[in-house]
C-alpha cells in the first residue's frame, strides 16, 4: 500500500506549511503503539496521536463495537430524536465522573466541547438575570483553536492573527506560588462581574507539561465558590486515566461545575466531545419560551458510532488489567521523578 502523490496537491497539514518543512510522513498501517509507513518502517507513537489513543492503534474490540453499531444506525440528528449508544455512554460516565456532572452536550472535537461550556457559563447567568462578562483563566493555558478557546489559552503564534478578534479573558499567573496566584485571583473576583474560571486540572500540556497540586487547586475554586463563579475543567487532554485516576478533577475535593472531554474519549477512534454539567446550569435553560434555551448544535452531535467507541474504550479501561497498567506507570513516574528532582 502506498500514498498518492497528490497528498501533496491537495491537503493542507497542519503545521507543515513552512517552505523547508519536511513533508508529512505517510502512514499506512498502525497496530499497539506503533505506526507503519508505506516503506514498512515503523514508529513509536509516543504522543498517542496527539493524546487520543487509549488502548493501542487497530483495537479488535472497539473496531467490533463500532463495527456492530455502524449494521443497526450510523447517525441520526440529536435534535428531537435521541439513541441508546448516546444514553448508555452519559449513564456509564456518571460513576467516574464528580458526583455533580449531570448533564452532558454532545460536540465533536475538545474546542468546542470549551466554546460550549463558556457560552453555557455566559448564558447561565444572563438567564439568571445578571449580567456576569469576564472570564478568568490560568497563564499558559491551552484549550483549543476556536475564538472563544483561543481567548482563554495564551497567547501566541498561533493566535497573533486573530488577537484584533479575540474578546477579553483576564489571565491568572500560573499556581507555582500559592500565596501569588490566591492573592490574585481574589483581587479579580472582588472585581465582580466574573461570570466563570476556566483551568486545565493538575497540568497544562501544550506549554510544557507543567504540573501543580490539587492542593492549590482546591483552594482557588473554593475561593471562586465564594463569589458564587462557575469553575470549568478543561479534562480534553488530562481525562481518562492521564493523571492517574479517570478524571484529574477526582483528586479534588471541590467539584467544577462544568467539565470539557474530548481526546481519549472514544479511545482515539472517532472525533467525539463532550460537555458536562451540573443539574443546577442545566436547570437555567428550562423556561416558557426558547430564549432562555441552550441554541447550540453540530450536524453530527452524538453520533452513535463514536458513542459506541466512546463505551468500548470505557469499558477496557475499567478493566482490572488496564487499571493495574495505569498504576504501574505512575510508580514509574514517581520514581524517576524522584531520580531526577536534584538536577536544575
Amino acid at each position: 500500500m502506498s500514498i498518492s502523490s497528490d497528498d501533496k496537491k491537495y491537503i493542507w497539514h497542519p503545521f507543515t506549511q513552512m517552505k523547508n518543512a519536511e513533508p508529512p510522513i505517510p502512514i499506512v498501517k498502525g497496530q499497539g503503539t506503533l505506526l507503519y509507513d508505506e516503506n514498512g518502517k515503523s514508529y513509536i507513537d509516543a504522543i498517542s496521536s496527539w493524546w487520543v489513543n487509549l488502548h493501542g492503534h487497530a483495537n479488535h474490540y472497539i473496531a467490533e463495537k463500532v463495527n456492530r453499531q455502524m449494521q443497526v444506525l450510523e447517525h441520526v440528528m440529536f435534535a428531537g430524536f435521541t439513541h441508546e449508544a448516546a444514553t448508555t455512554l452519559c449513564s456509564k460516565l456518571t460513576t467516574h465522573l464528580p458526583h455533580n456532572q449531570h448533564k452532558f452536550f454532545f460536540s465533536g472535537d475538545g474546542s468546542s466541547a470549551v466554546e460550549i461550556a463558556l457560552k453555557m457559563s455566559i448564558q447561565y447567568w444572563k438567564n439568571k438575570g445578571q449580567q456576569r462578562q469576564r472570564i478568568l483563566a490560568l497563564e499558559g493555558g491551552y484549550h483549543g483553536e476556536t475564538f472563544g478557546a483561543m481567548s482563554a489559552g495564551a497567547k501566541s503564534i498561533f493566535s497573533a492573527p486573530f488577537e484584533d478578534y479575540l474578546f477579553r479573558v483576564e489571565h491568572l499567573p500560573f499556581p507555582k506560588d500559592e500565596e501569588a496566584v490566591l492573592m490574585a485571583l481574589k483581587e479579580k473576583l472582588e472585581g465582580s462581574n466574573v461570570a466563570c474560571f476556566i483551568f486545565e486540572p493538575l497540568v497544562q500540556g501544550a506549554s510544557g507539561m507543567r504540573m501543580y497540586s490539587a492542593k492549590v487547586l482546591n483552594k482557588m475554586m473554593a475561593l471562586c465558590k465564594q463569589y458564587d463563579v462557575l469553575c470549568i475543567a478543561d479534562e480534553v487532554m488530562t481525562g481518562f486515566g492521564r493523571t492517574g485516576t479517570y478524571f484529574a478533577c477526582n483528586q479534588l475535593s471541590e467539584t467544577p461545575d462544568l467539565m470539557c472531554l474530548s481526546k481519549s474519549l472514544s479511545g482515539g477512534t472517532l472525533p467525539l466531545s463532550l460537555t458536562s454539567c451540573s443539574k443546577e446550569i442545566y436547570d437555567s435553560f428550562l423556561g416558557d419560551d426558547i430564549s432562555t434555551a441552550f441554541l447550540h448544535g453540530h450536524s453530527f452531535t452524538g453520533n452513535p458510532i463514536g458513542c459506541a467507541a466512546a463505551i468500548a474504550s470505557l469499558e477496557l479501561l475499567e478493566e482490572e488489567e488496564c487499571q493495574k497498567q495505569i498504576k504501574n506507570i505512575a510508580v514509574k513516574h514517581q520514581a524517576f521523578a524522584q531520580k531526577i528532582s536534584n538536577h536544575s
